[in-house]
């Protein structure tokens, strides 16, 4: 997988920034990603292009229990968050919702906004391609890549049933 990175080197960026609460009477990804990052980056939607990546710093995601998070970004075109280390909620509604989140710390010093990234989320190794630089993360664990590559708990969990 490759993408533009749009990076945020602050740490703690919560789920009411991914998203603000007055949009939460929303749930179609289309509507939400129009809103996606504004209040902290008001060009993020003009700019963001489909499979491009999020690469933040410490406890991205932290905040309130919301699913809408991810379903802005999603629907904004982003095809993966890196992240030094993220709020353990948005992380597991990440893989519940079929989104990559991949930790790797101290990313958010080492890329910048524009540089085109390669990820292996098997072999748990990012390339930046603009910098000629490798880092390496801990692997995606198969049971999470197996809900992720089924689109999500729910469509894991209907297949497993069938």
């Amino acid at each position: 997988m490759t993408g533009k990175a749009h990076c945020y080197q602050r740490d703690h960026i919560n789920t009411d920034e991914i998203i603000p609460a007055r949009y939460l009477n929303m749930d179609k990804e289309a509507d939400l990603a129009k809103h996606a990052m504004e209040d902290i980056d008001t060009d993020f939607v003009r700019r963001v292009k489909e499979g491009d990546v999020i690469v933040a710093g410490v406890d991205f995601g932290c905040g309130s229990s919301r699913e809408h998070a991810v379903w802005a970004l999603r629907g904004a075109g982003v095809r993966a968050v890196i992240a030094d280390t993220f709020a353990r909620i948005f992380y597991r509604n990440c893989i519940n919702n079929g989104f990559i989140a991949i930790e790797c710390r101290g990313i958010s010093q080492k890329v910048a906004t524009g540089d085109n990234l390669e990820i292996d989320v098997e072999k748990g190794i990012i390339k930046n391609l603009t910098k000629n630089e490798r880092y390496e993360f801990p692997a995606i664990p198969d049971f999470a890549r197996d809900i992720i590559d089924a689109g999500g708990l729910l469509d894991y969990i209907s297949r497993k049933v069938k």
